[in-house]
């Protein structure tokens, strides 16, 4: 093209909190130099501010220009990025490479403005661009480990490094000197890098009720889901508002804070990688970093407690505990569990063993308590398959935008309208008479339905009708001799789904 005639170009800028010189205005002053040097002209931007560029998760910007470019209705010939780190810091090499791939196949090269090299596909281009890359990863690594360290410092110091403060307690943020200056309430942080932050005593009741959590778990020896139903009857909130459950309860039993402990470590998640937990012996601890809740003794006394409660026991001790209980009540239940003081919570059995159902084959118990958990999966894969095969009838003009219970979903049809989808299960028959069970879903009673009635074993469909709106507000037994069922639009083929869903439509105007 010619110079009257400028390329017309997309830039994409990020700023995470790296330093000054990748500022937003910084990077847009040097894309629109190299746009003038280069005849190009800038017609849409994309930012991502504040944003690590280390997932594409978190980058909706990114996101938005791969998903335009892609669609094929990006009105640019060109991507404009500052340079590689802006383009991404990822710790997998091949990804930015992908997403790169991705625009130039769709006849989108990207330009990388501020890089002493031209992206232009030969091999210093090339060798080039994956050094940078890497480089861009591993500053993001380097840089994580070093701040790292600076927390562990600090934690070391008896200073608090980020996170809530917890039930019972507040954040104080000290100023330079180390002299307090104000309790910090959630979402505030400190403003200056100088200022520290330790922990105080928080409201009255919310002390004397941590207070009574250890005495009644030490000294009257409760379980831990008696406690949060104690609570829970003496109309006592938890931090959140909520009511209390039992792993509220437990994570207050177990952490040092409360007998007067910094801690820092418990947990890692380093690069957006799954949090993991940290072993016990790598805790950062500082001890009498500021006044306790508990003293040491009553806290140690509920860890040797909570020892031989947990996971720490064999999966063989467990499942006498288990026998034990069955023995005691005659039955089994995840009620049971948590109220028992000599078992850990239903959610460390289902942790050991997978789920309940593994811990209740093992014990030879409730083989037909799970019938209507298979149900519900079966008919969660039904819905999973059902949909599949609308989008793929539709050639994608039908949308799935919201997957709600296992029954039901939510569709966009053409022109923006929505639509909803149930599953209805078949009910139990007598005398060979079919019946479904409808229970309709009042926020969406006023949409435009298909409604899939399964056959006999639930196990496939049977037939779909769509119907305008649901036009009733309880449980409903439907037949097939069902006055109601026969308002609707028999679908036999889901590629004429659109064109039913229109013809309810037009039926109901």
């Amino acid at each position: 093209m010619s110079a009257t005639q400028p390329v017309p170009a997309a830039q994409y800028v990020r700023m995470s909190t790296e330093h000054q010189q990748y500022s937003l205005e910084n990077q847009t002053d040097a894309i629109h130099k190299y746009a003038a040097l280069h005849d190009f002209e800038v017609i849409q931007t994309y930012s991502d501010s504040a944003k690590s560029g280390v997932i594409l998760r978190n980058r909706p910007g990114l996101q938005q220009l791969l998903k335009d470019v892609v669609s094929t209705t990006a009105a640019y010939r060109a991507i404009l990025v500052y340079d590689v780190s802006r383009w991404g810091r990822f710790q997998d090499t091949d990804e930015p490479a992908h997403y790169e791939f991705i625009c130039r196949s769709a006849g989108i090269p990207i330009h990388y403005c501020a890089e002493t090299f031209t992206n232009d596909g030969t091999l210093p281009s090339l060798i080039m661009k994956a050094l940078k890359r890497t480089m861009a990863g591993e500053f993001s690594r380097e840089l994580g480990v070093k701040v790292l360290e600076g927390q562990k410092r600090l934690a070391r110091e008896g200073f608090k490094q980020g996170g809530l403060a917890g039930y019972g307690l507040r954040r104080m943020l000290l100023t330079p000197a180390r002299k307090p200056k104000q309790i910090l309430e959630v979402g505030e942080r400190k403003s200056i890098s100088s200022e520290r932050v330790t922990l105080v005593l928080g409201s009255p009741s919310e002390v004397e009720c941590v207070r009574s959590i250890f005495s009644m778990f030490v000294q009257e020896k409760c379980s831990v889901a008696d406690i949060a139903r104690e609570l829970n009857r003496r109309g006592i909130k938890n931090f959140s508002g909520r009511a209390w459950e039992y792993q509220g309860v437990n994570n207050i039993l177990m952490h040092p804070k409360y007998a007067g402990f910094n801690v820092f470590n418990r947990t890692t998640r380093k690069l957006y990688t799954p949090t993991l937990k940290v072993p016990r012996s790598e805790w950062i601890l500082k001890a009498g970093t500021f006044e306790p809740i508990v003293d040491l003794d009553t806290f140690l006394k509920a860890q040797s407690i909570l020892w031989t409660r947990t996971c720490h026991v064999t999966n063989a001790q467990l499942l006498d505990g288990l026998r034990k209980l069955l023995v005691q009540k005659g039955r089994l239940s995840i009620s049971l569990i948590e109220q028992c003081n000599f078992l850990p919570s239903a959610s460390a059995v289902r942790k050991r063993f997978g789920n309940m159902r593994a811990a209740y084959n093992l014990l030879e118990y409730g083989q037909d308590r799970f019938r209507n958990v298979d149900v519900r999966q079966r008919t969660h894969t039904l819905r999973e398959k059902l949909l599949a095969q609308i989008t793929e009838a539709s050639l994608d003009k039908i949308r799935v935008v919201q997957r709600t219970t296992r029954h039901r979903a939510t569709l966009e049809l053409p022109g923006k309208r929505a639509a909803s989808v149930l599953l209805v299960r078949s009910a139990q028959v007598w005398k060979e008479t079919r019946r479904w069970l409808l229970d309709p879903v009042l926020p969406e009673s006023h949409l435009p339905t298909l409604v899939a009635l399964l056959n006999r074993e639930n196990d496939g469909f049977e037939c779909f009708y769509v119907f305008p709106k649901i036009g009733f507000g309880t449980r409903a037994r439907i037949t097939v001799r069902e006055p109601w069922l026969k308002s609707g639009i028999r679908v036999t083929d889901l590629a004429r789904l659109c064109a039913a869903f229109e013809k309810a439509r037009s039926a109901a105007t």
